[in-house]
């Protein structure tokens, strides 16, 4: 797979196709907005059933890109779990695997606002609000240069949807990487906010870059 190499806040970084960013330099890789476990929280408060299958399939690409990589750490921005019962609730073959991917590497889970308790004991890793690699690591933009997710952002092209990274002057925010995540579209207000210019990075068969060129709506 073909990423896009780009420098963010001094780091240099390449965002894959999978919607994972790769840091070189230290070996990292990043995702967010896993959302392991929400078919399993859907059924727990009475929404629409769906196959149960979503966790698997995440921690499937999940397993490639490790496979790919090699990281010497993981680190997930925030809302690795859909809320906190999912997380403690997660059963145990899928404990089992994540204890398996961590294995030789570290593993920092980010809180985010669907997941704000510490990772469950059963799991790997520790749990941060926020870390400070340079730019700041956390689930939700804030006070830049910072790495995030929260927003699942996606672009139009081709006339399809596809997840994007959103690299600006201070933000750049991730892509859902769990299978069961919607997207918001690069041009909501709550994105050109953000990220008035720049780069969206579309995640397809390769990471392909479209320029951010837009004014904020009055």
């Amino acid at each position: 797979m073909t990423g896009y190499a780009f420098t963010f806040a001094g780091l240099g970084l390449i965002a894959r196709p999978s919607g994972a960013l790769w840091w070189p330099e230290r070996r990292w890789l990043i995702v967010a907005d896993l959302h392991l476990g929400k078919s399993e929280r859907m059924a727990r408060r009475g929404g629409p059933l769906l196959p149960p299958y979503e966790t698997q399939a995440t921690l499937d690409r999940l397993s490639a890109e490790i496979a790919a990589t090699d990281p010497a750490r993981v680190v997930s921005l925030g809302d690795g779990f859909d809320d906190d019962a999912a997380g403690q609730g997660l059963a145990d073959p899928m404990c089992d695997r994540l204890r398996d991917l961590a294995a030789g590497r570290t593993w920092l889970w980010i809180s985010g606002n669907h997941d704000p308790a510490p990772a469950h004991a059963r799991l790997p890793g520790d749990s941060v609000p926020e870390w400070d690699c340079g730019p700041i690591l956390r689930h939700e933009a804030a006070s830049g240069p910072d790495i995030s997710g929260h927003f699942h952002p996606c672009i139009r092209l081709a006339g399809q949807r596809r997840r994007c990274f959103l690299i600006g002057a201070d933000h750049l925010i991730l892509p859902a990487f769990g299978a069961y995540t919607g997207g918001l579209i690069a041009d909501d207000p709550a994105l050109a906010r953000l990220v008035p210019t720049g780069i969206a990075v579309a995640c397809a068969a390769r990471a392909i870059p479209v320029p951010l060129r837009r004014k904020l709506r009055a």
